[in-house]
């Protein structure tokens, strides 16, 4: 089996899943959410890498070179989703697909929450389903491929 490589790339916050706001998002840690990425990766033929940064300008650097390389993205802006014209426009960029996931549902929370500025450059987004998004995303991004014959 030809194993493609995904960043799964993650914003704001996201290093302390487990300790911030549990009501939210559960009390999985970040180590559990590369585990899980990983894993998932594996079943479906993909060489995952996980990251998570506070920082903006990092963010668009891995998304730069996700579009260079032709790699494929699962991102979870966090914070960045709803304000970061920057990380869009990085991301009209990519040249491979890109799912937008979201541990909780932004649309059920507060109306901040509600307008993502990268969705409509994103392929899809999955969002609600806790740490079982990525693991949905990871599979859409396996299928994509497939189709496209990588």
């Amino acid at each position: 089996m030809n194993v493609r490589q995904v960043l799964v790339l993650n914003g704001p916050n996201l290093g302390r899943l487990g300790s911030r706001e549990p009501d939210v998002y559960g009390s999985s840690t970040f180590e559990d959410l590369v585990e899980l990425c990983r894993s998932a990766g594996r079943e479906v033929g993909l060489s995952v890498e996980v990251r998570q940064t506070d920082d903006e300008a990092e963010l668009v650097k891995w998304v730069h070179e996700a579009a260079d390389a032709r790699i494929p993205v699962v991102l979870n802006p966090a914070a960045f989703t709803h304000y970061s014209y920057a990380l869009r426009d990085a991301l009209a960029q990519r040249t491979a697909p890109l799912v937008e996931v979201h541990i909780s549902n932004p649309a059920a929370r507060e109306e901040f929450r509600h307008t993502s500025v990268v969705a409509g450059v994103a392929t899809g987004t999955i969002a609600g389903f806790g740490l079982y998004s990525y693991v949905l995303a990871l599979h859409a991004i396996a299928r994509l491929l497939r189709e496209e014959g990588n």
